[in-house]
């Protein structure tokens, strides 16, 4: 028996991205766990990953291409070969091409958090093609712009750092379930005696084990950080030194926060008056101390319409009380800014011919697929190449999606592991290579370790890598760039900027050998200021969101369905509703490896035993959440934790394992945020009751 120990990474999107260990015995891989070497990962995964063999070695694995027989939807397909396949999609694609490139469209998310199987080969092959762009914006894209106003990058506290901090906010997250490695942190700061408070309309697990849960409606925290900058104000608890040094704008800074007095805060954000002033002082008091004070903010923030504005407030107060001087203070939301990625290199925008093609949002597929083009739009989207995505899962206004998809005149690619909810779309359905059977890179957005993923098996059946499938294509095509040609770890080797000082050290070689790799960052970022905006100043006042049209300052943005903005809108649908990850589910990734989901049981909706009552649920009845936009049903639990007025759905089912085929974007919208173009999950009002049955 041959037993060797492969390094590799966990590919997934969470903040965590942990260093693995993969033990395999005669070609298979037997044991997968966290490398004890690696300062983040320390030896421990999430329950997901460290079942991971199950989800590789699944029974219902895509092993061979295949095309379908049925209707769209119905999940029925033959087996082909790949020459076949490439030939039916490479013909098609040339057909599409020849008179309108931007009617192909790619559709593709974090699958993999990868650079080699994320977006590089399979972007060089749509810039080549002139397909439209993809504005890859489901997750965290108007927080990141937030943030960016106000930082200037995607940079903040180490991860490393967190457990010197005296008071932690943990706010819009739950990090027990998502970022597990950071929670870790946070408990070794609770034992050396730091105070913990959490920031959640629903009193998830993590806030559960806090100190203290303040739980606002969703999208009031712009509200709410504006009135602890008024108690800050108003009190003196600022850093006055740091504030001139290193800030620009806190005049118009201090008469924005001025309209937000305690009292008119807490009628916004739906709690107490005292829990407004007792977590400014709380906040403000510990820095000026001179103890650390830290934010892990999450991305639960910023799926409402003023979701960008909402993180721009929060970044803002860490310069006011001066916790940046220490290296466990200031705030993280992501620390994807700290890797010098070459997405140039990696995704060669050079090979667009002529005027940049247009760009569809994901966000909006379900009517962008119904759109039958305009001059405005465009031409009819005519075909879709899914990959590391599920869009008939996860897309906003799933009804909408669903129409699109089901198109008969719409070709559609998949390219997966598993038959999923999209897949059962497809025309051609391709079988992709998991983690363990394919090289990869991975930087990460919740520490500042680079992390080579080395394949631990070869491919299961015939699956392949997207790399290789994008070559294949890119043959058929005609496309004969030598960048096509281009290896797997030749791409990994290009994927940093080694003429940047935070990777002087990257060897992909060495990197491979090794596992990962710290960037060359500071300590403590901002300590003597050195933003990464125009001013090189936190800013309080930002020059650039003038000119793009928006509040300079941060502002409160009411969300579109709220009372307070639509009265009527929330009379007939007077409840509102989050959808936040379940803890044994990432995204729709692991819904189908059995003893994940058995945990899970089945799709449960969250609400406050006061809802419950006025509309005569009991714990466990099913019950029909609905709005104007769809349906689904899930069972009740009647708890607490729901704060009064929010319904809480964790997230997110294969429509095809749910009791009526349905999950909770049925009832979520298709909106933007108000900078960033990002979706508004959590910007949604419903109205639920018992259900008699399950609906057809």
């Amino acid at each position: 028996m041959t037993t060797t120990q492969v390094r590799a990474a966990c590919p997934h999107d969470c903040p965590d991205t942990c260093a693995l260990l993969v033990t395999v015995e005669n070609g298979v891989a037997t044991e997968v766990k966290g490398d004890p070497d690696h300062p983040t990962t320390a030896g421990v995964l999430c329950t997901k990953v460290s079942r991971y063999t199950e989800r590789t070695y699944h029974p219902d694995r895509l092993l061979y291409p295949m095309r379908r027989t049925g209707k769209k939807g119905e999940g029925k397909f033959e087996r082909i070969s790949w020459d076949e396949a490439l030939d039916t999609i490479a013909a098609r694609l040339k057909e599409i091409a020849a008179r309108a490139p931007q009617a192909i469209l790619p559709y593709s998310y974090c699958g993999t958090m990868g650079l080699v199987q994320g977006e590089s080969m399979s972007a060089r092959f749509f810039n080549k093609l002139g397909a439209s762009l993809l504005d890859r914006t489901i997750c965290a894209t108007a927080g990141g712009t937030g943030y960016r106003y106000t930082i200037g990058a995607s940079v903040g506290t180490d991860m490393e750092q967190f457990q010197d901090a005296k008071l932690i906010i943990i706010w819009g997250g739950n990090p027990i379930a998502s970022n597990l490695h950071f929670w870790t942190r946070v408990q070794e700061a609770k034992r050396r005696g730091a105070r913990l408070i959490a920031i959640d309309p629903y009193r998830s697990l993590t806030a559960e084990k806090c100190h203290q849960h303040i739980a606002p409606m969703p999208g009031t925290d712009a509200a709410l950080a504006l009135g602890i900058m008024h108690v800050l104000f108003r009190d003196g608890l600022l850093d006055h030194d740091y504030i001139a040094q290193h800030t620009l704008g806190v005049e118009q800074l201090r008469e924005r926060a001025a309209q937000f007095p305690p009292e008119r805060v807490a009628a916004i954000c739906g709690i107490g008056t005292a829990e407004v002033e007792g977590l400014a002082r709380e906040y403000g008091e510990t820095a000026l101390r001179g103890e650390p004070v830290a934010i892990r903010m999450n991305y639960g923030v910023q799926r409402v319409r003023g979701g960008g504005m909402s993180v721009r407030a929060i970044a803002c107060l860490p310069a006011l009380v001066g916790a940046w001087r220490h290296a466990a203070g200031g705030v993280q939301l992501s620390s994807s800014g700290s890797f010098p990625t070459n997405k140039a290199a990696l995704q060669r925008p050079d090979l667009i011919q002529g005027q940049l093609p247009r760009t569809i949002n994901m966000a909006t597929i379900g009517d962008d697929l119904l759109n039958s083009g305009s001059p405005a739009f465009g031409p009819k989207i005519e075909a879709v190449i899914v990959y590391n995505a599920n869009p008939l899962a996860i897309a906003p206004d799933s009804g909408k999606v669903m129409q699109g998809f089901a198109r008969e005149d719409l070709f559609t690619v998949v390219m997966e592991h598993f038959q999923t909810d999209s897949a059962d779309y497809a025309d051609i359905l391709l079988p992709a290579t998991t983690q363990l059977e394919h090289v990869d890179a991975h930087t990460s957005y919740g520490h500042l370790y680079l992390v080579a993923n080395n394949a631990a098996i070869a491919p299961l059946g015939e699956a392949k890598p997207n790399t290789e499938v994008f070559r294949l294509l890119a043959q058929r095509m005609g496309f004969d760039e030598p960048c096509f040609r281009e290896s797997d770890d030749e791409l990994a080797a290009g994927s940093m900027d080694r003429g940047d000082a935070r990777a002087v050290h990257f060897d992909w070689e060495s990197l491979k050998s090794r596992g990962w790799q710290k960037m060359n960052m500071p300590a403590a970022p901002f300590a003597n200021g050195g933003f990464y905006t125009p001013s090189g100043k936190c800013e309080f006042y930002s020059e650039q969101m003038l000119k793009d049209g928006l509040d300079p300052l941060p502002a409160y943005i009411e969300p579109y369905e709220s009372a307070a903005s639509n009265p009527a809108l929330a009379a007939k649908y007077p409840l509102a509703m989050i959808s936040p990850p379940q803890r044994n589910f990432l995204n729709s990734t692991f819904v189908n490896v059995a003893s994940l989901r058995a945990t899970e049981g089945e799709p449960h909706l969250d609400l406050h035993p006061d809802d419950a009552a006025a509309r005569g649920i009991l714990n466990g009845d099913l019950v029909r959440i609905f709005n104007d936009r769809g349906s689904f049903v899930a069972k009740s639990r009647v708890t607490p934790k729901a704060r009064r007025g929010l319904v809480v759905g964790l997230s997110v089912w294969w429509k095809k394992l749910a009791a009526d085929g349905k999950n909770a974007n049925e009832v979520t919208s298709q909106r933007l945020t108000d900078m960033g173009r990002g979706p508004t999950f959590y910007d949604t009002l419903v109205q639920v009751e018992k259900a008699s049955g399950v609906p057809a």
